[in-house]
């Protein structure tokens, strides 16, 4: 039968001529060569134009990627090679080649050797480690040398292609070719070699509008192949498949059969003359060049024909040979996540079809291959026929060991374990696709539906398209889209009870209540797998995640597309595979598994039975998913990490274990946290300590305005003068008054024009002193004029009216200040009012003390009037005055106003 290919095409871009193409091995893209001198590098997953290269005015014939240095080398109608650096695209070198147009480059898969053809009918060695110096010239063709390829399975070999209708088989090492191949009746235009094991293949296209298959080893051909009405300008063996691509002037691209070389399908696409084709090894991609621009392929799935049962034993399918390996035979559990497995796998046989999938039934005994519209169901261990039939696709029922076969778009059957075929079913509806599981499920395009194994009822039609299901071993169920994942939960009580209500009939859309949708996220899955309760699965940002009810935790990053194969319970390891069926682990506790889960049903008693399985390296992260459920108490009594603990803590209002917690593990975040939340709680004293341990100055300062707590100020100025924080210990001086220390501290800190500024208003007796010090300064940095014009009221005392005032007051600040000192604090607001008025307040501490001995609290010392007391001390002094004493608050303002209109203009 025909090979089944399903063939999209991901890429259509429109352009002038392509004349080459190349994809990336790695990354999703494409490089177009065009005949308009110009190149693009396109991203085929999105369509659009990574990056443009202006070459030259002449045509770009031939152009590809070297990965490993990030380069471009291109060759153009004018005879120059051109070498880009296709991240910063600049160009690294530029030089002649040869005397004619440059039709071919190919690049020697490890040496640092790049050979070339060209219309002048030679071909060149380039070593690029020696500056692009020619290290050989084959001649040896008659006409036009249109591509030459090194061997894949032997790169010091390398094959042209010549218009004088001969293949030649050259060695690098020697200017004479090795072998010449002749057959085609005119010109050959393109050759690739076959990169299998088994077989020596080379195949050629020619404009006798035929594919020839070449065996080198025996020189000889082994078959010709016939479709094209016009020259064949590209031919391309597919990796991992037995296909040729041929394309050709007629506008067709042909994908034949390596095997029966027959024509699989032909791709039309309506761009006129095929020109160019790529296709690297682990790619299911095709690039092709036309007359109106560039396509890119798709064909089959992008996952590895490969399947592991649960005991850990894997069966892959590479080129219709099945292999085996037993991940029982190392100990996984020793290797760290993310390593390589050195695992050799072990021949079992061969597939009798073009294989598709590949799936093992529940209990591991049996493998379903399908392929080419035929399924095949082997043994697992000795690959024998077990059972066969049509069928695009093949799924397996979780429980009794049934399995299904769809048969083109309407046709299921289901077959017994015996392999007996039990019931079919005809939809009436256009099936896309089935998935096994608890449940038969039958896809369209619009939507997709449940069927119970047993009677073939429809249970339930949900309008979603998965493009996967997975169902855990309970009824819980994942539908993956394109778009999302959408966590089910399938209650087939729920299901029995109304098909007994309706009398066993139910509507065309089944019952409702029989799935309840639980969980919403937005993710692309490209693969999963249920582990009890919890999905894990591999998104399309190489990302492997967990889900246990609401949330989604990120278990690693890969490094590129992988594909879940199962979970190995004794080793607690995932398992997942690439496209090359690299084998890599990742660990997983199932017992941190077991306690989520436990957690999610509320069964709080099986949860605790099961954390004394887990380990302490476990714990914390188990405290951050209780945090995410709700459970704050549990997460801090099982959390590890001090920060993550205090965190905790300061969240559930524990401001004293959060101070425990933080004084083990001390660090000023901490502290600063506690401390904001014990001053809006009004805990001030735990507020002060948290300040003094998390060195909080600025909270300090704060704290001892607020509470008027000369100790904590005078604290802080002595820390921050010796922290250097000047500012800090400028304004604990300030309110405690110390207007000398806050001379000090602009004095030190070199701020002299500002201590001149504080000195006239808060010190005035120190004027003088600092005005030198700022002439001194300036006339060091070279402003002696500007020093010339500073006044000082020593030596300019008539400029500076009411100088003497302003020493006296100087003097009764100072007083005064000795004073207060004396007065508590408790006590404040009347003798602030006492000061201010001469009227002793309300609760002076004579009504506080008539108010004592009426409580029976004791007498006490009366209490002196604040004011009086001033006024009895003042007297005594014969220069004082009762008008200037009251004002304890001066104006320094109004001061610096009569010493700026002191100065005559000429002065300033």
């Amino acid at each position: 039968m025909p090979m089944k290919l399903d063939i999209k095409k991901e890429l259509n871009s429109h352009s002038d001529r392509v004349k080459s193409v190349d994809l990336h091995p790695t990354e999703p893209w494409v490089l177009s060569c065009l005949y308009d001198g110009t190149m693009h590098i396109y991203d085929y997953s999105t369509g659009t134009v990574v990056k443009s290269f202006e070459v030259s005015d002449q045509p770009v014939r031939c152009g590809v990627f070297i990965p490993r240095k990030r380069w471009i080398v291109c060759g153009c109608d004018d005879m120059m090679i051109r070498v880009y650096n296709y991240n910063t695209m600049e160009k690294l070198q530029a030089f002649e080649a040869h005397m004619d147009y440059i039709r071919s480059i190919s690049v020697h898969p490890s040496l640092p050797l790049v050979v070339t053809a060209s219309d002048d009918m030679l071909i060149k060695l380039w070593d690029w480690e020696k500056g692009w110096a020619t290290t050989m010239i084959y001649e040896g063709h008659g006409h036009y040398v249109m591509q030459v390829l090194f061997n894949p399975k032997d790169p010091n070999t390398f094959a042209s292609a010549s218009l004088d209708h001969t293949i030649k088989v050259w060695s690098i090492s020697s200017p004479i070719p090795n072998m010449t191949l002749e057959g085609h009746e005119r010109g050959v235009n393109c050759i690739d070699y076959y990169a299998g094991p088994d077989k020596p293949y080379l195949c050629s296209g020619g404009d006798d509008q035929v594919i020839k298959l070449w065996d080198y080893q025996t020189r000889s051909c082994v078959q010709t192949m016939e479709y094209h009405e016009h020259n064949v300008s590209c031919v391309s063996f597919i990796h991992d498949r037995p296909l040729i691509l041929s394309g050709s002037e007629d506008g067709s691209a042909v994908l034949w059969n390596s095997n029966t070389y027959t024509n699989e399908a032909t791709i039309q696409l309506n761009k006129e003359r095929c020109w160019s084709a790529s296709h690297q090894k682990g790619l299911n991609r095709i690039a092709l060049g036309y007359d109106f621009g560039t396509v890119v392929i798709k064909f089959g799935r992008d996952t590895p024909l490969v399947s592991m049962d649960s005991s850990g034993k894997v069966i892959y399918i590479k080129q219709n040979e099945a292999s085996t390996i037993n991940l029982r035979s190392i100990d996984i559990s020793s290797y760290a996540d993310g390593d390589r497995l050195p695992l050799v796998g072990k021949e079992l046989g061969a597939t009798e079809n073009s294989p598709q999938s590949i799936s093992h039934s529940p209990n591991g005994r049996f493998v379903a291959v399908c392929g080419d519209g035929e399924y095949i169901v082997y043994t697992a261990l000795a690959w024998r026929n077990k059972s066969f039939g049509q069928g695009d696709e093949v799924v397996w029922d979780r429980g009794g060991g049934e399995y299904a076969a769809r048969r083109g778009a309407s046709d299921i059957r289901v077959f017994s374990n015996k392999f007996k075929e039990r019931t079919s079913v005809q939809t009436d509806f256009m099936a896309e696709g089935i998935f096994g599981g608890n449940l038969l499920c039958v896809r369209s395009s619009d939507f997709v539906c449940f069927f119970d194994w047993e009677s073939m009822q429809l249970i339930r039609r949900i309008d979603v398209v998965p493009t996967n299901i997975y169902w855990a071993d309970s009824d819980l169920v994942a539908l993956a889209t394109d778009q999302s994942l959408f966590i089910l939960q399938f209650n087939r009580e729920a299901f029995e009870t109304a098909l007994d209500q309706h009398g066993g009939v139910v509507g065309p859309d089944g019952v409702e209540e029989a799935f309840q949708l639980l969980h919403e996220y937005s993710e692309k899955v490209t693969s999963g797998h249920w582990i009890g309760d919890c999905f894990i699965y591999t998104n399309s940002n190489n990302q492997l995640n967990c889900v246990v009810g609401s949330e989604v935790s990120l278990l690693n990053h890969m490094d590129g597309p992988t594909f879940i194969l199962g979970y190995l319970t004794k080793d607690n390891r995932i398992l997942v595979a690439d496209k090359s069926v690299s084998i890599t682990s990742y660990a997983l506790n199932l017992a941190v598994v077991e306690y989520k889960t436990a957690i999610i049903r509320n069964d709080h008693e099986e949860a605790a039975q099961v954390l004394q399985k887990v380990p302490a390296s476990e714990h914390n992260k188990l405290a951050k998913f209780l945090e995410k459920q709700g459970y704050k108490e549990q997460a801090l009594d099982l959390a590890t990490d001090p920060d993550y603990m205090c965190e905790l803590a300061i969240g559930l209002g524990k401001l004293d274990l959060a101070a425990d917690i933080a004084k083990k593990d001390p660090s000023p975040l901490k502290w600063k946290s506690i401390g904001e939340l014990a001053t809006q709680e009004g805990r001030l004293d735990l507020a002060e300590k948290c300040m003094v341990e998390g060195e909080d100055l600025p909270g300090l300062v704060s704290l001892g305005m607020a509470t008027s707590n000369a100790e904590i100020l005078e604290r802080v100025a002595e820390t921050s003068v010796d922290g250097k924080a000047m500012n800090i210990a400028f304004l604990s001086s300030f309110m405690l008054g110390r207007v000398d220390e806050c001379l000090k501290i602009l004095i030190s800190n070199q701020r002299i024009p500002e201590a001149a500024l504080f000195a006239r208003s808060y010190c005035p007796s120190e004027v003088a002193r600092i005005v030198e010090m700022w002439k001194a300064e300036l006339r060091k940095s070279g402003h002696v004029r500007m020093a010339d014009l500073l006044a000082d009221p020593i030596s300019h005392a008539h400029l500076f009216e009411g100088y003497d005032a302003s020493l006296q007051s100087e003097k009764d600040n100072a007083d005064l200040m000795l004073k207060m000192k004396e007065v508590d604090s408790d006590y404040y607001p009347a003798y602030k009012q006492t000061l201010e008025t001469g009227i002793p307040h309300e609760n002076s501490p004579d009504d506080r003390k008539d108010e004592a001995q009426e409580n029976g609290l004791g007498t006490a010392e009366p209490a002196l009037d604040p004011r009086a007391e001033l006024e009895r001390e003042d007297d005594e002094d014969e220069d004082y005055n009762p008008g200037e004493a009251g004002n304890v608050d001066d104006n320094p303002s109004e001061e610096e106003d009569d010493d700026e209109e002191g100065l005559d203009e000429e002065e300033l």
